[in-house]
Formats: C-alpha cells, structure tokens, sequence
C-alpha cells in the first residue's frame, strides 16, 4: 500500500522532491530549521551526518520516547 506525505514543511526546498530514501541519505541541514551550524553541532556531539543518523541515535529515540509517553507534553 503506497504512502504519501507532504514534506514541504518538513524539509528544505532542495529536498522535497527526493524520495524518502534520498532524504534519510541526506545532510541533518536538509531538516526544515537546521542549519549547517546546527549540523556541525550534531556532528561534534553526536557524529551525526545524515538525517538517518539523527533518527537512529540513541539519544534522541530515547528523548522522543520519553515525550511520546507523557502525551506529547
């Protein structure tokens, strides 16, 4: 069963006619709001590259967990 999301506000311009494979390739700075600062931030800490490696770090899935459980609070 296909799915389709409107990543327009979710994503830079350059990005929003990638698939979702390309987008999850690419720099954490294709992210709506990061800038390239914000990536060289997140590769210092954390050695994080790619939006795939911003969603898979521990850190930050135990955070959205954590959120998740209070409601979104």
């Amino acid at each position: 069963m296909p799915v389709t999301a409107d990543l327009t506000k979710l994503v830079d311009k350059a990005y929003q006619d990638k698939t979702l494979t390309e987008i999850v390739d690419a720099p954490v700075s294709a992210l709506a709001g990061v800038s390239d600062g914000d990536a060289k931030l997140l590769k210092d800490a954390f050695n994080i590259t790619t939006v795939g490696d911003l969603g898979r770090n521990p850190y930050f899935r135990t955070a959205n967990a954590l959120v998740a459980l209070t409601g979104g609070k």
